[in-house]
């Protein structure tokens, strides 16, 4: 009766686990084709932030409707699953963002930025294609100067912001950042730990040349 009750019991838990990662892929593809949508519509670069409302409203909108910025989130969730320090990766990540938007305000200059990014992405959608693991050390680096460029290419978008607004602003970036980047994360450790005839693995390889295609169509423009 017991191994009869622990056999459901495992069977309720992989059940949750498939839901839960279903779930986070569902809102990762939902943001995807949000950043698609509005990439095609043409939505402004600059935003003219007048009060807390829109500065909130821009901040948590701002890391989904760039699809080049998107794809380096996701990039960096994927890429810091199942590896030690995983968590302080994506942490780091977001924190140099936030940093960086900060020096466009003390107007310390980052030059040729949107280069920068699409380079980012391109070097993580290598990674994520790549076979071997890289270490942890590399990828939170590397991570940090992406997100130092990130972060100061978000200032640049800011314009005639007061203080208050301008927190707002930083707050609702920083929270969607955080939340693609865990989802992205969460989302990698299911897929290392569901390996079915290796084929859940490469899925992540071809992530991987989808957002070097995206990049490079995003540096191309950014050069011209």
């Amino acid at each position: 009766m017991f191994k009869i009750r622990l056999s459901k019991s495992s069977a309720l838990k992989d059940f949750s686990l498939s839901n839960l990662q279903h779930r986070h892929l569902g809102a990762i593809a939902a943001l995807i084709l949000i950043s698609l949508l509005t990439s095609w519509s043409g939505l402004p670069s600059h935003h003219a932030i007048a009060n807390c409302w829109e500065g909130l409203l821009w901040g948590i909108a701002d890391p989904v409707i760039g699809l080049d910025r998107l794809t380096s989130f996701v990039a960096v969730g994927l890429l810091s699953a199942s590896i030690i320090h995983g968590t302080l990766i994506a942490s780091l990540f977001v924190l140099a963002t936030v940093l960086g938007t900060f020096l466009h305000l003390y107007q310390l200059n980052l030059q040729g930025a949107e280069i920068a990014i699409a380079v980012s992405s391109i070097t993580f959608g290598a990674m994520l294609v790549m076979p071997n693991q890289f270490h942890w050390l590399i990828i939170a680096l590397l991570g940090v100067m992406a997100g130092l460029f990130q972060g100061y290419s978000n200032g640049q978008s800011i314009i005639e912001a007061n203080v208050i607004p301008l927190l707002a602003y930083i707050l609702g970036n920083t929270l969607t950042q955080y939340a693609v980047v865990m989802s992205a994360r969460i989302v990698g450790n299911l897929i290392s730990q569901r390996k079915i005839n290796d084929f859940l693995p490469r899925i992540i390889n071809y992530v991987g040349f989808a957002f070097c295609a995206i990049a490079i169509v995003f540096l191309k423009i950014s050069i011209n």
